[in-house]
């Protein structure tokens, strides 16, 4: 089983976003950081969430067995990959749930940021060296 968390970082003045990483798989953790398009917050979590899965697909040998544990504080992303349905952000939830068809089971889960703060210090370092 892998659990994966994700979080965004958006500076709202310049609107830079980075994204914060973190998979977690048999008592190891990988922690990745990375820029993402300019854009608002929400569309930026979206983004975190297909970095992720990019992210962990590479990562996982056998995609099609695997169980992921997905965890977001957006509840925004959360509630639309549960529902498969955003009214502005279709596309980035298709494109999400795409993602997640290449896994054995996906599970999406809403956490409060501070249990997000892996991912969330993630984007913030990444944030910090765009600028």
């Amino acid at each position: 089983m892998y659990s994966l968390y994700t979080d965004a970082a958006t500076d709202s003045t310049t609107l830079k976003s980075a994204a914060g990483i973190l998979i977690l798989h048999d008592g190891h953790q990988t922690q990745l950081k990375e820029p993402l398009p300019d854009g608002d917050n929400h569309h930026s979590e979206f983004k975190a969430a297909i970095a992720g899965f990019e992210a962990l697909q590479q990562r996982v040998n056998a995609p099609g067995e695997a169980t992921v544990l997905y965890y977001t504080d957006s509840q925004l992303v959360a509630d639309s990959l549960n529902k498969q349905y955003a009214k502005h952000y279709q596309e980035l939830v298709d494109n999400i749930l795409a993602l997640q068809q290449q896994f054995g089971l996906v599970v999406t889960n809403w956490v409060p940021e501070k249990q997000n703060m892996g991912a969330h210090t993630l984007s913030l370092q990444a944030l910090h060296q765009l600028h």
